[in-house]
């Protein structure tokens, strides 16, 4: 086995999207624009009303996937399709836009913690005009395994220790969990050589790939094929990301991800047009 190594660590930037949503920015920041295959990463939190309840009016996305998942509170979404559900704490979505829709993301509360990730991950040309789709699961649909020496797991897409996430049917094989380490607890996890992999402190401390990190700053991990997660004296929480990289050009404008600035300029007049649903 071959342990990835730590090779650049991102530290979230406060910043706001939609209608005032206050969030921490892991990148497109601080000069990254995207780490193939993901165009986006952000840590939204806050028991403030004011800071959330504007929520994420009407917007229209193609030519990538949206990744929610809730650690607390409760989000309603809606699209120009017809489609809805709601998203609750330890559920999650995944969205793919393909070749377009118009949807909205609102919080369905008015006070009380609101806590979650918003995750954009890009689609290969070949699949950039599928019709679009959800994948919505409550949370008793995300399969959660605790460990010996007291390691929670939830996963939502691939596989950890024998235990498979209900995500299913999309390509370049993603690995989405959710790592919970007690204080001093190690865990190691085989993942693909060929993808791109990720790991987001969001509570405590660890050392990942041979380096520490605090809250809020994520590590972009080398090549191999293991990981290694060590939790600090806190313990720690791990969102662990991973998916093959696509190595296409990348032409992005707002809610649009394509390959080439013709498709874009395309897709803003097919939107303008109403051909969005």
């Amino acid at each position: 086995m071959t342990l990835r190594q730590t090779q650049h660590i991102i530290t979230g930037e406060e910043t706001s999207d939609g209608a005032g949503v206050h969030m921490k920015r892991l990148f497109p920041a601080q000069g990254i624009l995207q780490i193939d295959p993901f165009l986006l990463f952000d840590e939204f939190g806050s028991d403030d009303p004011d800071t959330y309840i504007g929520g994420f009016p009407d917007h229209p996305h193609r030519g990538f996937e949206t990744v929610t998942y809730m650690l607390a509170g409760l989000m309603r979404h809606f699209d120009n399709r017809g489609n809805s559900g709601l998203l609750e704490p330890g559920g999650a979505q995944w969205m793919t836009a393909g070749r377009g829709l118009i949807h909205s993301e609102m919080p369905e509360q008015t006070d009380g913690l609101m806590r979650g990730f918003q995750i954009w991950i890009n689609l290969p040309a070949a699949e950039k005009m599928v019709a679009p789709r959800y994948q919505d699961y409550r949370p008793d649909q995300v399969p959660v395994k605790t460990l010996a020496d007291g390691t929670v797991l939830k996963v939502v897409a691939g596989e950890a220790e024998g235990v498979s996430g209900p995500v299913n049917g999309v390509s370049r094989q993603p690995l989405l969990v959710d790592v919970t380490l007690p204080a001093g607890i190690a865990w190691r996890h085989k993942v693909d050589p060929a993808a791109t992999v990720l790991a987001h402190v969001f509570e405590g401390g660890a050392e990942i790939g041979g380096r520490s990190l605090g809250t809020t700053q994520m590590a972009v991990l080398g090549d191999g094929d293991e990981i290694a997660i060590k939790a600090g004296p806190a313990g720690a929480r791990v969102l662990i990301l991973a998916a093959r990289p696509i190595g296409e050009p990348v032409v992005r404008a707002g809610p649009f991800v394509m390959n080439t600035r013709a498709e874009i300029e395309q897709a803003f007049m097919d939107y303008q047009a109403g051909r969005f649903g």
